[in-house]
């Protein structure tokens, strides 16, 4: 008998949608070289996204209003099956927005998202519940954590997990996130991607990270082949999303310089003096001063003497393998229905 886990119980037909609208147009875009991702765009995403999972039969489909009208505005003249829930939230224009659509996505019953973001969006909406099945658009500046993908073959697996229909596939196809914990003298947080230490700077600052104030890093996946503070590890000790552990990086005099992408097509050189995988549970210590930054946003300062704290587990979301779950639906034989001919 196949497995049956706790978001397989939770099958309703039921899909939320959480589009952040400022993601991907931050001044770290226009620091760098890269484009706006603009609300057309996402229009059009959000569109293709609902297709995919009207396709396969979902049968409510929840947005959260905001002030652009991005997912309104590519649904509401769109014919669909599925019934369309539009939520209304308190619009504050910050990360609380993405939280607040959780908190009413799954009150009313969704357990399966779609989020249209970068490392951020994400990172709220998992501050928020940690307890859903995701498809990560990315959209955003710096994404690490969200992919690159198709949104009309997203839609279509993330319909299919809501319907129930991925019930008995291999968990591989739905792993467990890694999470950084973090906790200062003042507060407790999440990361997903990132924490860095840096010096010399100040809470709220949206440019660019300044190689020469980055002090020291945690990541839950360095990987070569992204940009922001990822790559920094990945050159040089690559872990990546199903490696159970985490890479500490430490800047300073050493024998190696990096040159990174810290925004796209934004390069500098980061002396790194070592590297260190760390175990699921090890703790790692951040000594102030400085300002603890989060997969990107700079949110917490540590004073001179003060101690932040760190470890990383694999108990975020569960993220929805697209490409895999699309051929296992295809060997499972439900992408294409018998035909009976008359003769």
């Amino acid at each position: 008998m196949p497995q049956v886990t706790a978001s397989d119980s939770k099958a309703n037909g039921k899909l939320a949608l959480c589009v952040n609208p400022m993601s991907g147009r931050d001044v770290r875009r226009l620091a760098a070289r890269a484009a706006n991702m603009t609300h057309e765009a996402k229009r059009d995403i959000v569109a293709r996204v609902v297709a995919g999972a009207d396709a396969v039969g979902i049968a409510d489909i929840y947005v959260a209003r905001e002030p652009f009208s991005i997912a309104q505005g590519a649904l509401e003249h769109m014919p669909l099956d599925a019934n369309l829930h539009i939520v209304d939230i308190p619009i504050t224009h910050t990360a609380k927005d993405a939280a607040a659509a959780m908190h009413l996505f799954k009150e009313a019953g969704c357990h399966t998202v779609v989020s249209l973001g970068g490392d951020g969006t994400n990172r709220a909406l998992v501050q928020a519940d940690s307890a859903i099945d995701l498809v990560p658009i990315s959209t955003g500046t710096n994404n690490v954590f969200p992919a690159l993908m198709e949104p009309t073959l997203g839609g279509m697996v993330a319909g299919l997990n809501a319907l129930g229909k991925t019930i008995g596939m291999p968990e591989s196809l739905r792993p467990r996130a890694k999470v950084l914990h973090l906790k200062t003298p003042s507060h407790t947080d999440i990361g997903l991607i990132d924490v860095v230490l840096l010096r010399r700077d100040h809470v709220g600052n949206m440019l660019p990270f300044d190689s020469d104030r980055l002090e020291a890093m945690l990541l839950t996946r360095a990987e070569p082949n992204s940009v922001g503070m990822s790559p920094i590890g990945g050159f040089i000790d690559p872990v990546y999303a199903r490696d159970d552990c985490g890479l500490w990086v430490q800047m300073g005099s050493g024998s190696r310089i990096v040159r990174a992408p810290l925004s796209p097509g934004h390069f500098r050189d980061v002396a790194v003096s070592h590297t260190r995988r760390i175990e699921f549970g090890e703790v790692v210590t951040f000594s102030g001063p400085g300002v603890i930054a989060l997969d990107g946003d700079r949110d917490h300062t540590l004073r001179e003497g003060e101690m932040a704290y760190v470890t990383v587990r694999r108990d975020g979301p569960r993220i929805l393998d697209v490409e895999g779950i699309m051929r296992w639906a295809v060997g499972a034989g439900m992408m294409a229905s018998a035909v009976t001919v008359d003769t």
